[in-house]
């Protein structure tokens, strides 16, 4: 019997099919993966433990960098878990803008996927579609935020400023946009031959495994499972909203993951749309806090949780008393699926299929390396 002869290669961390400043090692038979093996520590960051460091109004503004693509899950879950061991109420009005601005970030990340998702299968030109849409919805978080990529707009009593005048009008009209460019996304993509080939049957999670390896997520719902942490653990005013979740595709491959994604972003500007009508013209949107200098947490902990784009997201928050945080210990995504699951999911694969896999599973490689 002939022995096995593997090659190594070494896909990253420079590499554009990877999703981030990571590197995955591959063992491979002729162009079959036999092992693979994921390499994070080239960001070198540590938020976790510079926010020990900082009071808990300059830990506020490390926690959106943990991930790049969609920072404002991480401002939430950080405000939320200082919120509930303090005992802070928050507005409602602000409780209405925070799912806003949730849900448009969720909008931009998916738009963002799809330019990935595409363009590891060779297509292009829906990438470039993608980015320059997406920017219209930066535009808007850059009229109420000040900044396109970091916020720092959702914080511990609320969030920072109010909407500006003719802004919930600038939102429908950008939503009206995007939600008739998706019909063009899926003649390029979803009707496409060169897609649904390279899609159908690749990168197979088994359902039966998927909630034991920590499963989250449009991977999680792609199996066929009923998961959103909006619906099962309501937060803020999810549950005045109405959405389904998407469990009805089941073969728990890259397309059905595709399939998943493509519903929720519409189903995400329906949601928009509802935070809009609902959200009220006038009232506070902060309860301020004390000087941020001599502000203590009373002593405690809480485990916070929000339905990010690529899954649940959550923050354990532990309070000593003191005016800094004892521990911050962040539960992203990222971390199961672009370890331990893309380990095991990719062997079995062509090489020529990483980029498209790990694209499908949301990798985030700065929450991994937190």
């Amino acid at each position: 019997m002939r022995k096995q002869k593997t090659t190594t290669i070494y896909l990253g961390p420079q590499h554009p099919g990877i999703t981030g400043n990571m590197m995955v090692k591959l063992e491979v038979d002729g162009d079959t993966i036999v092992k693979a093996e994921t390499h994070i520590g080239y960001l070198h960051r540590g938020f976790e433990k510079l926010m020990e460091r900082r009071n808990w109004l300059q830990s506020f503004t490390i926690v959106c960098r943990i991930c790049v693509p969609e920072p404002d899950p991480n401002e939430e879950n950080y405000a939320r878990g200082v919120e509930e061991i303090e005992g802070r109420e928050v507005p409602e009005k602000a409780r209405w803008i925070r799912m806003l601005v949730l849900e448009l970030a969720r909008i931009q990340a998916y738009l963002l996927w799809y330019g990935g998702q595409s363009a590891s299968v060779g297509l292009y030109t829906i990438g470039q579609w993608s980015i320059g849409d997406r920017n219209y919805v930066l535009d808007l978080f850059e009229e109420l935020t000040g900044g396109r990529v970091y916020h720092m707009y959702i914080w511990p009593g609320g969030v920072r400023r109010d909407l500006p005048k003719g802004f919930k009008d600038r939102v429908y009209k950008v939503m009206d946009y995007i939600e008739k460019r998706l019909d063009d996304y899926d003649r390029l993509l979803f009707d496409n031959a060169i897609f649904q080939k390279r899609a159908q049957g690749v990168g197979y999670i088994p359902p039966e495994k998927a909630i034991e390896w920590g499963v989250v997520g449009p991977p999680l719902r792609a199996t066929g499972t009923k998961s959103d942490v909006r619906i099962d653990e309501p937060y803020e005013f999810y549950d005045q909203v109405e959405f389904v979740v998407p469990d009805f595709y089941k073969t728990s491959d890259v397309w059905a993951r595709a399939l998943v994604r493509r519903f929720e972003i519409r189903q995400a500007i329906n949601i928009v749309r509802q935070v809009l009508d609902k959200m009220p013209e006038k009232g506070p949107v902060w309860n301020k806090i004390p000087n941020p200098h001599k502000w203590r947490i009373p002593r405690g902990d809480a485990y916070v949780k929000t339905e990010s784009a690529r899954g649940e997201f959550g923050y354990y928050v532990v309070s000593d008393g003191s005016q800094f945080p004892r521990r911050v210990h962040v539960r992203g995504p990222a971390y199961v699926h672009g370890i331990t699951l893309l380990e095991k999911i990719l062997v079995g694969q062509n090489i020529s299929d990483v980029s498209m896999i790990m694209n499908s599973l949301g990798t985030c490689p700065p929450e991994m390396e937190r």
